[in-house]
């Protein structure tokens, strides 16, 4: 049946981390693999969804208070006034928020610049649209950005510029004189910036973030998307918005109810107490987090990674492999799975730009989730201890290798076993 897919289609590719994350389940590994919480969300806000359940808020609706609480905590937290009623788009996650927003603006033929390593819903949405993304690598150790180089990538056909800070996979917040100067690019080459600040209340190193939308010349040019989802651990329940000059607000909102109509009603009413938080709650949660930060960053170099950047923000950590590893990112992630039952992320899927600097480390990398229990994260460096005393001088037992297929950009799977005694239905579910 293949013959009746749309190019758009063959254009995608499932998402990997589902697949580890998938793996995860099926094997009861541990997986830090999927950004999201396995701990409780806040009672309160779960009280919330269930008084809005109770109350019958069970139809399509649009909850004109979550507009107001979202235009109010950005005038909180970033001093820009925007209008709830013409300016915000309550969507079905951040995901969707920038999807519609990419949907709203970007033609076929135009370009979207992309900061590379990059979350892969970033290009699968300018496929969708029909453009071209152009990948300007960050470089590591600390993942800084190379003005010359984003600005020879851009040109009269770039339409928009993606920015996430926090930054995922790697955990960079970017600083005041990056951002100025994305800002003056994008204002010299009238484009747009879309970002996706969905991290926002989680930075570490004692500033605030900034909104890319606050630097001169640019809350009319930027689409803002974020949401509670990580914030207040409701990953599941969908819940997020876009800020937006009013045009652009009004064609993302068309946009969004053409695919979905709207968000889960009783969270929306949910997500106006989760709005409604004190600072102390965000506080608490900065500091939960930084110390579960340094917990999985001495497991990982316990484990002879190297954890060169520290992350300053969101909950991942990008640690790269040991020197003495011969094999590749996602042969480690196999290695890790068979052999202590921990499921991580290789950093390969995050690269996309086409340079010869960056095939020098691209598989080099692993992302680590460390937004779990403190227990959880215990019990995988306990498993990873005793993988390391295990795999001292022997071979890997199974190769996981990523290779281009048919259609580029896309990374096919595969696994194979070097070792007898890999059960086939594990082979099967990657």
């Amino acid at each position: 049946m293949a013959q009746f897919l749309a190019d758009r289609a063959l254009n995608l590719t499932s998402s990997n981390i589902v697949h580890l994350s998938r793996l995860a389940e099926k094997f009861n590994a541990i997986n830090l693999a999927e950004g999201f919480p396995d701990f409780p969300a806040p009672p309160a806000i779960k009280n919330a969804a269930i008084a809005a359940i109770n109350a019958d808020f069970n139809q399509y609706r649009h909850v004109q208070g979550l507009c107001d609480q979202v235009a109010a905590m950005f005038e909180t937290t970033q001093g820009l006034k925007v209008n709830p009623k013409t300016q915000v788009t309550i969507c079905c996650g951040q995901s969707e928020a920038l999807v519609a927003a990419v949907l709203a603006v970007i033609n076929e033929r135009d370009e979207v610049v992309l900061l590379d390593p990059s979350y892969e819903t970033y290009e699968a949405s300018v496929k969708l649209a029909g453009a071209k993304a152009k990948h300007v690598s960050l470089d590591p150790p600390n993942w800084n950005l190379d003005i010359l180089r984003l600005e020879n990538a851009m040109g009269s056909r770039t339409k928009a510029v993606i920015v996430n800070s926090p930054h995922n996979p790697t955990g960079k917040v970017f600083n005041e004189e990056e951002l100025a100067d994305i800002a003056k690019l994008c204002c010299r080459f009238d484009c747009l910036a879309i970002t996706d600040e969905v991290y926002e209340h989680l930075v570490y190193t004692g500033t605030r973030h900034r909104s890319l939308a606050t630097f001169p010349g640019m809350q009319d040019r930027t689409i803002v998307t974020s949401s509670i989802s990580k914030t207040f651990s409701v990953t599941g329940w969908r819940i997020g918005w876009a800020i937006a000059p009013e045009a652009i607000s009004s064609a993302i909102g068309s946009i969004h109810e053409k695919l979905v109509d709207s968000a889960p009603a009783p969270f929306q009413e949910a997500a106006v107490s989760a709005l409604s938080s004190g600072p102390e709650y965000y506080l608490n949660l900065r500091a939960a987090y930084l110390d579960r930060r340094n917990l999985v960053c001495e497991m990982l170099e316990e484990a002879g990674l190297s954890v060169q950047y520290k992350p300053e923000g969101s909950f991942f950590v990008f640690a790269r492999l040991p020197e003495t590893y011969p094999l590749k990112d996602v042969d480690y992630v196999a290695e890790l799975i068979k052999s202590a039952g921990v499921v991580i992320v290789p950093g390969c899927g995050f690269f996309h730009a086409d340079s010869s600097s960056v095939d020098s480390y691209k598989d080099r990398y692993v992302r680590v989730a460390f937004c779990k229990n403190t227990a959880t994260l215990l019990s995988a460096r306990e498993a990873i201890r005793r993988h390391c005393k295990k795999s001292k001088g022997s071979e890997p037992a199974i190769m996981l290798t990523a290779s281009y297929g048919a259609t580029e950009g896309s990374t096919v799977w595969c696994i194979s076993c070097t070792k007898s005694g890999l059960p086939n239905e594990f082979v099967s579910a990657v």
